[in-house]
């Protein structure tokens, strides 16, 4: 009698986990299934998301694609979303005023969930989902294993230390563990400080864009290393789209130029480069981005600044402080020179705001 019952118990708590579906990988959350959830996975990753949310379908496919990676894996991360229109009790409970919310969930604590910030590409989220849920540097043991990370990531740190008690080590790992959306790793082999020519210890940032490693030359305080990995993990210049918009809104740099060019015109690449050029001075303070003005999506962009398609290529500076700020440049020559003078004029508060009428 006492094994038919704990057959039957078992039974029916098997039917309560098979209870929580999935799609395309990612398991679909009801208010009667979420603590379960919470239960029974170390890791979760969680959208509140509404059905009809441009952001939402847009993210869909690579959220998706990150949680099969995931389980492909045998990652004890797994990602799910719940209907917050649908569950507007868990979405009230967690705080959810807006779509897509995100949320990392540790060891089933609901109590203080860390909001999801990174990137919206399905490698973003595999990144940031590994850093929250494993070591703030993963300890690369020789030349390959550096080499394989670098290789894996779009942009990667790591530090090189024959002596991993020294103070720039130290400083190394506090910023690992500050820093959510980039992979770090750390090294002592003689081998990797001889294969990326180094003779000393260092902290390299490798990116496959531009100009592929940066080396970190300043004065070793936990402020000096996140600015520079700040200055150096995103392009020189930027496209705006759908993916790219949580970086660029969500980074440290506040003051944003804009560059709004049809991908369509004859002279496309030397204006593209031009503004690159430009921007090669303003790294970490300045950041820039191109907007593709034939883009139906970036419409809204151009209304916001008073442009119109015909207007453009423009130009535009704004910051994001607690109150936006917009500023025009006075001549319509968009030469690498011009656009430098620009910006070198607001950082030394010499422009005057461009006010819409």
């Amino acid at each position: 009698m006492a094994l038919a019952l704990l057959v039957l118990t078992c039974s029916v708590l098997l039917a309560v986990r098979a209870d929580i579906p999935e799609e395309n990988n990612v398991l679909v959350l009801k208010k009667d299934t979420f603590h379960q959830a919470l239960k029974d996975h170390k890791f979760l990753l969680v959208e509140f998301y509404a059905p009809w949310c441009g952001h939402c379908k847009a993210l869909a496919p690579e959220y998706e694609k990150a949680a099969g990676i995931l389980k492909g894996e045998g990652s004890d991360i797994r990602m799910a979303k719940v209907d917050a229109t649908e569950e507007s009790d868990l979405a009230q409970e967690f705080g959810v005023r807006g779509y897509p919310t995100i949320k990392f969930f540790k060891n089933g604590d609901k109590s203080s969930p860390k909001e999801y910030s990174a990137g919206r590409e399905a490698a973003d989220i595999v990144e940031w989902l590994k850093k929250r849920s494993g070591p703030a540097a993963s300890a690369l043991t020789d030349e390959a294993a550096v080499t394989a990370l670098v290789d894996a990531s779009e942009v990667a740190v790591v530090g090189f230390f024959k002596d991993p008690e020294s103070e720039l080590a130290k400083v190394f790992m506090q910023v690992a563990e500050a820093v959510d959306d980039i992979p770090f790793g750390i090294t002592s082999s003689d081998s990797a400080h001889s294969k990326y020519e180094l003779t000393k210890d260092s902290i390299v940032l490798f990116k496959k864009f531009d100009e592929g490693r940066n080396t970190f030359e300043g004065e070793i305080t936990k402020e000096e290393v996140q600015n520079f990995i700040k200055a150096n993990q995103l392009p020189l210049v930027i496209e705006f789209t759908e993916q790219t918009a949580p970086k660029i809104f969500g980074g440290d740099i506040k003051t944003h130029i804009l560059f709004f060019l049809p991908k369509s015109a004859s002279d496309y690449q030397d204006k593209l480069d031009d503004f690159k050029k430009a921007a090669a001075s303003f790294k970490g303070k300045i950041l820039y981005i191109f907007i593709d003005s034939d883009n139906a999506d970036n419409q809204r962009i151009l209304e916001f600044f008073g442009l119109k398609k015909e207007e453009c290529p423009a130009v535009r500076l704004i910051t994001l402080e607690e109150e936006m700020t917009k500023y025009k440049p006075e001549t319509k020559d968009l030469s690498a020179a011009n656009i430098k003078a620009f910006c070198d004029s607001f950082l030394e508060g010499k422009l005057k705001p461009h006010l819409m009428s």
